[in-house]
């Protein structure tokens, strides 16, 4: 995520490595690059400039202290300017409406379909609300499918008319529909075009006059950068709505439509959507944001999926089997699917600062941990429970039941010993949190270069 641009900003801060102090002529050179790489990540040249431009001003009324060089002010400095420029704070979803009504606008193809979906499943798993989907969407033959199969997978209802072509006649019934049936929070997915269009923006408009939603959520796709602005200024224009979602941020390398849609719209971003899984949503966090983009990684939002992850019931149980030395295979398999659950892995250990530079040209695959699983898979119950009685005949059998060769299997037994050693030492801090920095994330991952 944002590859490219993190690359170019370390760069630029390269600038000022060795300096003794800040001078002009210094950040002058850094500023050229960094406008240079804003502008490459597609953010508009004004908005790159008056960026800069603050920067610089900042740079030069700064005094650098003993302790602090000049490169580690710059990149200070240009961290708090980019989680100014992406809307300096977190702003929460307005779900005071008895009921909430939450409208969702966007192009055809942006994700509003499968983010309404996303949206229902964090309502209801993490805020303990019982949402109602709407299908609006009356054209896209799919459209309503599509939403029903997303309401199975997260257990919640979807409302729709399929023989009714009204899409205000739609959602006005979907309210009527949710206060009788107790449902708190209304997601009505609304449909989309290629592009904006007239009848598209009457329509979505109509539907905003007849129900009044507490929340218009704009659906983007970040990847089309620029393009992404200027579609979000359009609706903006026609709409005024309250918030923005960039869905496929995993695969946007560059940046511009984080960057620079706060600044155009004067809207906040309030959440990021990212694969295809219904539990990748996150709140969207400009200071973290700032913080990844310059490779500081952004071990808040990790804790915080890990916390996600975990149940305090059954991390006791793990904690207590770890300080006496019984924590098995069993044990191991659990804590990998708990890790899988948390996202794409090489998304993960770039949270962790200094990593996400290190491993940036390293290919990870999301199926990293199948080779370990498969050897798991092909012991007994035995076995997985008692690791210690695990003799070279049955790492023998073991190999042959996976696949795999008999070296491969020694090598994983040798590291879960070394791993079952440390990790009975630190069982006995206090503190310890079960699944952080666990399965998988010493030499047995199998990485493999580009």
């Amino acid at each position: 995520m944002f590859d490219n641009l993190s690359e170019r900003l370390d760069s630029a801060f390269k600038q000022l490595k060795g300096e003794g102090r800040i001078s002009e002529i210094n950040v002058a050179a850094t500023i050229k690059e960094i406008r240079r790489a804003l502008v490459d990540a597609d953010v508009n040249y004004k908005i790159a400039k008056e960026f800069t431009d603050k920067v610089k001003d900042k740079a030069m009324g700064e005094k650098v202290l003993t302790a602090v060089s000049p490169g580690q002010l710059m990149v200070k400095i240009v961290k708090d300017e980019l989680a100014e420029l992406m809307g300096g704070k977190e702003e929460e979803l307005d779900i005071s409406g008895k009921p909430t009504i939450i409208l969702i606008a966007g192009l055809q193809g942006s994700g509003k379909t499968t983010f309404s979906g996303k949206l229902a499943n964090f309502l209801k798993s993490k805020k303990g609300l019982n949402p109602l989907l709407v299908a609006g969407d009356i054209y896209r033959p799919a459209a309503i499918d599509q939403l029903k199969v997303l309401g199975e997978q997260v257990k919640v209802p979807v409302y729709s008319e399929p023989e009714n072509k009204n899409a205000v006649e739609i959602a006005q019934n979907a309210i009527a529909h949710a206060k009788q049936n107790g449902n708190r929070i209304i997601i009505i997915d609304t449909a989309g075009r290629l592009a904006v269009d007239e009848v598209m923006m009457k329509e979505v408009a109509n539907i905003k006059s007849a129900v009044n939603p507490q929340e218009i959520l704009f659906v983007v796709d970040s990847m089309t950068g620029q393009d992404a602005v200027n579609t979000a200024k359009a609706f903006n224009d026609r709409l005024d709505f309250t918030g923005v979602v960039l869905t496929k941020l995993d695969g946007d390398t560059r940046g511009g439509a984080a960057l620079s849609i706060k600044y155009t719209v004067d809207k906040p971003i309030k959440f990021v959507s990212m694969g295809e899984k219904l539990d990748t949503l996150d709140v969207f966090y400009p200071e973290r944001m700032a913080q990844r983009i310059l490779g500081m990684g952004d071990i808040t939002t990790l804790v915080e999926r890990a916390q996600a992850q975990f149940d305090e019931v059954q991390a006791k149980k793990l904690e207590k089997k770890i300080r006496q030395n019984k924590f098995d295979f069993e044990d191991f398999k659990e804590q990998l699917q708990q890790i899988k659950k948390m996202g794409n892995l090489k998304d993960l250990l770039a949270m962790i600062p200094g990593i996400g530079k290190a491993i940036k040209d390293i290919d990870i695959s999301d199926d990293a941990f199948k080779g370990i699983e498969s050897i798991i898979n092909s012991m007994t119950p035995q076995e997985r429970q008692n690791p210690d009685i695990i003799d070279g005949n049955r790492r023998k059998r073991i190999a042959k039941g996976c696949g795999k060769e008999i070296s491969e299997v020694n090598a994983f037994m040798k590291q879960f010993e070394q791993m079952r050693q440390m990790m009975g030492q630190m069982g006995k801090m206090k503190g310890m949190m079960p699944g952080m920095g666990m399965p998988g994330m010493g030499a047995g991952m199998p990485f493999g270069k580009k």
